[in-house]
């Protein structure tokens, strides 16, 4: 069984953010493995735990998402592949997923799983549009996996509930919170990652695909207006005051 996993180096959530001009301000940022690629990374070895095979780790980016792909080593991949993008641009999911699909086509896995989005961008297109581009079917929001062959059956959260998917191999999955309780990296497994070897691709090397979005600006969002407090002696009296101020202040009704 040979697994593809998606994984996004992206900035700690306790990170402060500051804007540049067309990008944020690197500077000071602790970079980590967006957490629902975690749960991917996780199921994956599972997957070649129970069934054997390989488990490949797949992240695009420059050079400092190397330390990504040395983390999923740390936990366990067989092996790491870095398609090198030095001016990615994290908001574009359809030249990402164009050369991801180049390159899995290439190595003609079994199943490929990405998490369900990434904590920076929140798009939750990647995967989706990888399998789209691949020919595959997909299922999203995955909270278990069970394989049986070349056949998978998943359950799946949908709004309310869950519902459960039976689908055929090859196969693309995005990982939801709740398919599995990733492992912590062993320091014997970390100081192993150090020297493991990371198969460097380039854009030429995946069809030479062009850049689809092209970011001008980068402005943080407009402050919030200050809240009021509406003062009345009863319900009917907020209702009142309520509306006038939704009609006289705010000008919405």
């Amino acid at each position: 069984m040979k697994v593809v996993v998606l994984v996004k180096q992206v900035p700690d959530t306790e990170t402060s953010i500051k804007l540049g001009d067309k990008s944020i301000n690197e500077a000071g940022i602790k970079w980590i493995i967006s957490p629902y690629d975690e749960f991917a990374i996780e199921e994956g070895i599972k997957i070649r735990e129970k069934n054997g095979g390989e488990v490949i780790a797949v992240t695009v980016g420059p050079d400092r998402t190397q330390e990504a792909l040395r983390t999923a080593y740390a936990m366990g991949v067989d092996n790491a592949v870095h398609i090198k993008v030095d001016n990615y641009n994290t908001f574009d999911t359809a030249f990402t997923s164009e050369l991801l699909s180049n390159f899995i086509q290439s190595i003609s896995p079994d199943l490929v799983i990405s998490g369900r989005q990434s904590i920076d961008t929140d798009s939750s297109q990647v995967g989706v549009q990888v399998a789209e581009r691949l020919g595959w079917g997909h299922v999203s929001l995955a909270l278990k996996l069970e394989l049986n062959g070349s056949n998978a059956k998943i359950t799946r959260e949908v709004e309310g509930g869950t519902a459960v998917v039976e689908a055929a191999l090859p196969l693309v999955i995005t990982a939801q919170k709740g398919l599995n309780e990733p492992r912590y990296p062993s320091l014997k497994g970390i100081m192993t990652a150090k020297k493991k070897p990371i198969t460097s691709k380039t854009i030429a090397d995946l069809g030479n695909p062009e850049s689809k979005v092209e970011i001008t600006s980068l402005e943080p969002p407009s402050a919030r207006i200050a809240g009021r407090k509406l003062e009345a002696a009863d319900a009917d009296g907020f209702a009142q005051v309520l509306v006038k101020a939704l009609r006289e202040e705010a000008k919405v009704i």
